[in-house]
């Protein structure tokens, strides 16, 4: 991947304010034609400084009310793409990390109510080299914002 400069990280940070933009007003924002823009996306994306292009959808508005961290605490090694493959197929967890600690993983997850919240954390459990888990029920969002600054 391509370096990004200063006019793709400006074109980044318009697009993390509204990745529905037209490539015109993405243009006028940072003094390229529409066609110019558009080519700048396009390589940011091929080149995989840009990921995809999805709606970023409150959880609530799914009725998924309970949200929650969960630490995972493994009985030895596990392969990183072991876990992240068992992961992507628990579609309540929408966010793992491996972390420095006494954990060896934490993930975020959402669910409808405790007991469905209740039965993601048994699946996760049930993982073979799952050793223990503890979580952490989240009440309120403070503050959320996207992966990158706006004033980076």
């Amino acid at each position: 991947m391509a370096s990004p400069d200063e006019l793709d990280h400006r074109i980044l940070r318009a697009l993390l304010r509204d990745g529905r933009r037209s490539y015109a007003d993405i243009g006028d924002e940072v003094g390229l034609s529409a066609s110019a823009a558009k080519r700048r996306v396009d390589r940011l994306v091929r080149d995989g400084a840009i990921r995809g292009f999805t709606a970023v959808v409150e959880p609530h508005a799914m009725g998924w009310e309970i949200e929650a961290v969960v630490q995972l605490y493994t009985n030895g090694t596990v392969p990183f793409e072991t876990m992240r493959g068992d992961l992507d197929h628990v579609p309540e967890v929408v966010e793992a990390f491996t972390v420095a600690g006494a954990a060896d993983a934490m993930l975020r997850v959402v669910a409808g109510d405790v007991p469905h919240l209740e039965r993601v954390i048994s699946r996760l459990r049930g993982l073979s080299y799952v050793q223990q888990t503890d979580t952490t029920m989240l009440l309120s969002v403070m503050v959320r914002r996207p992966n990158v600054p706006q004033t980076a």
